[in-house]
C-alpha cells in the first residue's frame, strides 16, 4: 500500500467482515474511514487484530488500549475499556487528519504492550448487563476473566447469589429458570496466587443507556451527541406455503440516516437465524433486504421474533439491536378434524322436542381469527330414516346435536333399532362451499323408562311337589317390553298370599326374568295336600308416573303335594338318659318311641340297633326297651364327656320300607373303680450328694372327683435297724421322697403304697427304682451297680400287711 502521494487514499467500500464468534477469533479491523484520512507518509502501519471475548459488553485482559478517533484537526491516545474485543497487534503510529466534520466515528482499537507486566485478578472489575424477561437455566449470562499469572492453578469461582454458578472457563449461567436476580451480583474468585472480586451490576432497560455512559465516558469531553436510533425495522407478514422459486424478498429493514460504510445484520441466537429452524431469512447486509429461502408454515411456526443491528466494518454496533417481527399469514391447508371420538350421546325416550343430546366439537389447524377455522355443522346422513328420516338436528355454529321429533315418536318400544348413526360434517370457511370438510359418526342410543310393567304369561300356574322334598317346583313366565338392559325390565316377585308357614320362597333367574318358587320347608301330606299362593311381580326401578301395574301383574298358583311313605320318627330326637358306670348286665337303660308320620296308612314298626360303638347294648325290636349286654365304662375311650352316643333305627312295614333314626346319648356317673398311679417310677441320685432330696412323686386317678385326690403316700417297713429314707407329702397330689444319709452305689427298690379319697378308698402298691451313681465331673455313672439291699422277702411282707390294711378298712 503506497501512501507516497500525500493526497488523500480512496478506497471502495469492502465487504462486511463476518461477525465475530468464539470459533473465529481474529479479523481485521482497522476502520476505512480512518484509513482514508491518515496523512501519507505519517503512517507505516495501521494494523490490528482483534480477538471476541463474548457477546457481552466486557474488556479482556488489562491490557494497554488505545481509542483512535477520526475527528477533526486534532488526534488522541485514551486509555479505556470499550467493546468486548482483545487487540493482538501493534500500532506503530496513529495520527489522524481530518478534512471533514462529518466523520465522527469512532474506531475503537484495544493494543497490548508486549513489555506489560500482568496484574493478576479479574480483568474488569465491574460489568453492567440488562435485566432480562428471565435468567434461563445453563445459558450463558456473561463471561468473566480471572488470571493470577501463574496458570489459575485450583481456581474456584463463589457467586453471591446461589441461583447462579461460575463455569470453569469463566461463564457466568443461572442453575435454574430466574426472573428476579436483585440488582447486583458479586463473584469471589481464588486459586493458588491470587483472589479477587467482581460486582455486576444488572440495570433495566430506562437504566441502560445512562450506566454505559458512565462506563464509557472518558477524560475530557469528544462532543458526541446523543442521536436518536436510526433502524426503522417494520413488521413483515409473509404468507404460508409459498411457492418457488426462493429465496425471495420479503421486506427490507431502513437505515434513516446516512452511516458510511455500514452493515445491516441480524442479530444471532433466534429461532429461523442460527437456531433450528435455521437458515430460514436472511438479509443483505448493504441494502437491509429481507428474504426468506424456504416455504413457512403457520402451523409451525405463527411468528418469528428477530434482532438487527447496524455495524461497522470492525463488527462494532452502531445502533441497535431492533427487533424486527416477522408474521406467518394462515392460508387455508388444514381441514376440519373431529378429535374426541368415538362420539356416543344418550337420550330418554319420549324426551320433549328440543331436548339436547350431545355436542360435536371440530378442530381446525388454521389461524382461528380468519375464516379458515371458522367452522359449520351439518347432518349428512341418519341411519336408520324411521320413523323419521330427519329425527334430528344439529346446531350450525355450536355442533350441539337435539331430537326435533315429537315425544310419541321417540318410542324406544316402536322403534326398529334403539341406536341411531348420524354422519356429520364439519366445514370450515364458515361453510362456504369453498371450505374444507372433516366427517365423524355420532352414535344416539335411545334410553329406555319404565313405561311398561311386566305382565304374567298367564293367570295361573300348576305345581306338584312330594311332601318331605325342598327345591325349585315351578318357573312362572313374564313379559316386558323394556330394555332387558334396565332395571325397568328386571322382575322382581312377592309372594302375598298362602305362605303362613313360610314354606315357600321365590327368587328371579337373572337370565331369564322368570321367577323360581321353592319350597324351603318340606310339605307334609298328611297336614294339607294341596296350596294357593297369589304373587305378584313388579319392576326393579319404579314406572313413570302415568304407567300403573294392573291386574296381568299378579298370578295364582295351584300346588298340589303327593304322599309318600315316610319314615317313623322318634320321640324325642335325640333321647337321653343318666346311668351310673358299671352297671349290672341286662340293665334297662330306656324304652324308646317312635311314630309313623304316614297316619292313614296303618303301618307296624320294629326297632334294630344302627350304631353301638362299644357294643354295649341292644334293643326290642317291638317294643323299643335299650338294655345293657356288657359293663358301661365311663373311663372307656367311646365314652367323650362322660357321654356315650347310640343310634337305633325305627323301620315301618311300608313297601318299600320307611327308616327313622333315632340318637340316644347316656351320661354315666363315676364310681371309684379305678386305682391311682404313681410317677415316676425310676429315680437317680449320686452317692456323695449333698442334695438328699430324691424325687417328687406324682399320682393320677382316672376316676372323677371326689374319687381322686388327696391322695395319701406311705413308705412300707423298712429293714435294718437304721431307716434310709423317708417320704413327705407335698400337696394333694405330689410327695417328696427324701434320703436319711448317703448310700453305696446300688440299685433301691422302695415299696410306696397310694391311696385316694373314694369311697371306699383304693390302694396302689408300687416301688420306686432308686439308682445310687458314681458322679465325677458333673458326670453320672450307673452302671455295675451292686445287688438289691432290700430283700424281696421284706418286699412281699409289706405288700401283705398294706393288703391288710385295706381290707379292714372295707
Amino acid at each position: 500500500m503506497d501512501y507516497g502521494s500525500g493526497t488523500p487514499l480512496q478506497l471502495n467500500h469492502p465487504p462486511c467482515p463476518p461477525p465475530p464468534t468464539a470459533d473465529a477469533h481474529l479479523f481485521p479491523v482497522v476502520s476505512p474511514q480512518c484509513v482514508e484520512w491518515v496523512a501519507p507518509g505519517r503512517v507505516t502501519h495501521a494494523e490490528a487484530r482483534l480477538e471476541r471475548l463474548s457477546n457481552k459488553q466486557q474488556i479482556g485482559r488489562n491490557k494497554f488500549e488505545i481509542r483512535v478517533v477520526c475527528m477533526p484537526a486534532e488526534s488522541q491516545i485514551l486509555k479505556n475499556n470499550f467493546g468486548g474485543f482483545e487487540a493482538e497487534s501493534t500500532l506503530e503510529n496513529a495520527v489522524t487528519d481530518s478534512i471533514s466534520s462529518f466523520f465522527s466515528l469512532q474506531v475503537l482499537l484495544l493494543a497490548r504492550a508486549e513489555d506489560l507486566e500482568c496484574v493478576p485478578g479479574f480483568q474488569q472489575k465491574v460489568f453492567y448487563i440488562e435485566q432480562p424477561f428471565e435468567f434461563t437455566e445453563d445459558q450463558p449470562v456473561l463471561n468473566l476473566e480471572f488470571d493470577d499469572c501463574k496458570g489459575n492453578n485450583k481456581l474456584n469461582f463463589e457467586v453471591s447469589n446461589p441461583d447462579f454458578k461460575v463455569e470453569r472457563d469463566g461463564s457466568l449461567v443461572a442453575l435454574k429458570n430466574i426472573s428476579e436476580a436483585g440488582g447486583a451480583l458479586f463473584v469471589h474468585a481464588r486459586s493458588e496466587h491470587a483472589e479477587d472480586m467482581a460486582e455486576i451490576l444488572i440495570v433495566g432497560a430506562n437504566e441502560k443507556h445512562g450506566a454505559l455512559k458512565e462506563i464509557f465516558k472518558i477524560e475530557g469531553n469528544l462532543g458526541i451527541p446523543r442521536q436518536k436510533r436510526a433502524i426503522l425495522a417494520t413488521p413483515i407478514l409473509i404468507p404460508e406455503n409459498q411457492r418457488p422459486p426462493f429465496p425471495r424478498s420479503v421486506g427490507k429493514v431502513i437505515v434513516s440516516k446516512f452511516i458510511p460504510h455500514k452493515c445491516i445484520r441480524i442479530y444471532g441466537g433466534v429461532k429461523g437465524v442460527d437456531k433450528d429452524p435455521k437458515g430460514i431469512f436472511r438479509i443483505n447486509e448493504i441494502s437491509g433486504d429481507v428474504s426468506v429461502t424456504r416455504a413457512l408454515d403457520r402451523e409451525a411456526i405463527a411468528n418469528y421474533e428477530l434482532q438487527v443491528e447496524v455495524t461497522d466494518m470492525t463488527g462494532n454496533t452502531i445502533d441497535g439491536p431492533v427487533r424486527l417481527d416477522i408474521a406467518v399469514i394462515d392460508q387455508n391447508d388444514n381441514r376440519p378434524m373431529f378429535k374426541e371420538g368415538p362420539y356416543v350421546g344418550h337420550v330418554m325416550e319420549g324426551s320433549p322436542t328440543g331436548t339436547t343430546v350431545m355436542r360435536m366439537t371440530a378442530f381446525d389447524a388454521d389461524d382461528s381469527s380468519t375464516d379458515n377455522a371458522l367452522l359449520r355443522y351439518n347432518i349428512l346422513k341418519q341411519t336408520p330414516t324411521k320413523p323419521s328420516p330427519n329425527m334430528f338436528y344439529i346446531d350450525p355454529e355450536k355442533g350441539d346435536i337435539v331430537t326435533v321429533v315429537s315425544p310419541v315418536l321417540l318410542d324406544r318400544e316402536t322403534m326398529e333399532t334403539p341406536k341411531y348413526e348420524l354422519v356429520i360434517e364439519a366445514k370450515d370457511m364458515g361453510g362456504l362451499d369453498v371450505g374444507l370438510t372433516g366427517t365423524a359418526t355420532a352414535t344416539i342410543l335411545i334410553d329406555d323408562k319404565n313405561d311398561h310393567p311386566p305382565e304374567f304369561t298367564k293367570k295361573e300356574f300348576q305345581a306338584t311337589v312330594k311332601e318331605g322334598v325342598t327345591g325349585v317346583i315351578v318357573n312362572l313366565t313374564v313379559g316386558d317390553r323394556d330394555d332387558p338392559a334396565t332395571g325397568a325390565w328386571r322382575a322382581v316377585y312377592t309372594i302375598i298370599n298362602g305362605n303362613p308357614g313360610q314354606s315357600f320362597e321365590i327368587h328371579t333367574n337373572p337370565q331369564t326374568n322368570e321367577g323360581m318358587l321353592s319350597v324351603v320347608k318340606p310339605l307334609d301330606y298328611e297336614i294339607s295336600a294341596f296350596h294357593t299362593l297369589l304373587i305378584k311381580v313388579e319392576n326393579e326401578d319404579p314406572l313413570i308416573p302415568d304407567i300403573a301395574y294392573g291386574p296381568s301383574s299378579t298370578a295364582t298358583v295351584q300346588i298340589t303335594v303327593e304322599d309318600v311313605n315316610e319314615g317313623p320318627v322318634f320321640h324325642p330326637n335325640p333321647m337321653t338318659v343318666t346311668k351310673q358306670e358299671n352297671i349290672p348286665i341286662g340293665s334297662v337303660v330306656l324304652t324308646v318311641n317312635a311314630t309313623d308320620p304316614d297316619t292313614l296308612q296303618h303301618q307296624t314298626i320294629r326297632y334294630s340297633v344302627y350304631k353301638d360303638p362299644a357294643g354295649w347294648l341292644e334293643i326290642n325290636p317291638t317294643n323299643g326297651t335299650i338294655g345293657t349286654t356288657a359293663i358301661l365304662d365311663r373311663e372307656s375311650p367311646y365314652v367323650q364327656n362322660n357321654v356315650y352316643t347310640a343310634l337305633f333305627l325305627a323301620i315301618d312295614s311300608g313297601n318299600p320300607p320307611a327308616t327313622g333314626t333315632g340318637t340316644l346319648h347316656i351320661t354315666l356317673e363315676d364310681v371309684n373303680d379305678n386305682v391311682p398311679s404313681l410317677y415316676p417310677t425310676l429315680a437317680k441320685v449320686c452317692d456323695e450328694t449333698k442334695d438328699l432330696k430324691v424325687v417328687v412323686l406324682g399320682a393320677s386317678d382316672k376316676d372323677l372327683h371326689p374319687n381322686t385326690d388327696p391322695f395319701k403316700f406311705e413308705l412300707s417297713k423298712q429293714s435294718g435297724p437304721e431307716k434310709l429314707w423317708k417320704i413327705t407329702k407335698i400337696n394333694n397330689t405330689h410327695a417328696q421322697v427324701i434320703l436319711l444319709q448317703n448310700l453305696k452305689k446300688a440299685n433301691y427298690n422302695i415299696p410306696i403304697s397310694v391311696t385316694d379319697s373314694g369311697k371306699p378308698p383304693l390302694t396302689n402298691n408300687t416301688e420306686l427304682k432308686l439308682q445310687v451313681c458314681s458322679c465325677k465331673k458333673s458326670k453320672m455313672d450307673c452302671s455295675a451297680t451292686d445287688a438289691l439291699h432290700i430283700s424281696m422277702t421284706l418286699i412281699l411282707l409289706s405288700l401283705v400287711s398294706l393288703f391288710c390294711k385295706s381290707f379292714l378298712q372295707l
